[in-house]
């Protein structure tokens, strides 16, 4: 068992309701980051719906997760002979903090037509490329981030206003992936608002859905994390995961505020 699958342990209190515990190493400062959350949450739908991969999982962030014990309750809404339907509330000290719905199958039995309208980023092996340089936030510590377009806002305080951000992820133990680490997974990379005003501070996200399409192939992945739109300081961004075999694992597209520290020049540059 790899520490991820560890740290996201649920045990069941009843028929609805299971309960975590928030684990040291899956922070951005004090907050939890949330596609570690959405994976606790995930871990618990698993064990509730007769089917084990998260087809698309959806997630409303209504107050920051902190370490420490979390109860989840569970709710399923349709059990199908292929897909199955549940919602999700997670809550701290009684608090609502993340309600989440989703749909789950099982990926191995999957089939049919395959079109792609994009291919992964053309990018050196996992192999040559090295750590990222800015590693002093806490998630760091459990997985393996070389960013490889997007460094230069923290090798060299640049901002490239490109709104990408690609990087080849891995555990730091090197487990490999099941379909729910994709949801952390789908959340791990730099904000891409970064390229427009360097590493700020906190983006927070304010829903979250993520798309399982297969399970990843042994080894690390590749993500690409993009904005297209900042208005009213609001950001939208798209995440594709891909897996060391160049297949397409993951989709996952989320509402962020951009949250520039008072007296910030706000315009890009």
């Amino acid at each position: 068992m790899g520490q991820f699958e560890r740290d996201t342990a649920v045990s069941r209190l009843s028929d609805s309701r299971w309960q975590s515990e928030f684990q040291r190493g899956w922070r951005i400062g004090s907050t939890m980051n949330g596609g570690y959350v959405l994976s606790v949450i995930a871990r618990s739908l698993r064990e509730a719906l007769p089917h084990k991969d998260p087809l698309s999982i959806n997630a409303f962030y209504l107050a920051p997760c902190q370490l420490g014990p979390c109860e989840i309750e569970v709710e399923i809404l349709r059990e199908g002979r292929g897909t199955s339907f549940g919602s999700a509330s997670l809550y701290q000290e009684g608090e609502l903090k993340v309600r989440a719905t989703a749909a789950y199958t099982d990926n191995e039995r999957l089939n049919g037509e395959t079109w792609l309208n994009s291919e992964p980023p053309v990018v050196p092996p996992f192999s040559e490329t090295e750590g990222m340089s800015a590693q002093h936030l806490e998630i760091h510590d459990r997985i393996d981030m070389r960013l490889i377009h997007g460094q230069e806002v923290f090798e060299k305080g640049i901002a490239s206003s490109t709104g990408e951000f690609v990087a080849w992820l891995q555990h730091r133990d090197e487990s490999p992936c099941d379909t729910l680490d994709l949801a952390m997974f789908a959340d791990i990379m730099p904000p891409p608002p970064f390229t427009l005003f360097g590493p700020f501070g906190w983006v927070p996200t304010i829903e979250l859905t993520v798309q399982c399409r297969a399970k990843p192939a042994p080894g690390p992945l590749l993500g690409r994390m993009r904005s297209r739109h900042l208005t009213q300081s609001l950001v939208e961004s798209d995440a594709d995961l891909w897996d060391s075999n160049g297949a397409l694992v993951a989709l996952a597209r989320q509402t962020m505020k951009v949250k520039l520290p008072e007296g910030w020049e706000t315009r890009p540059k």
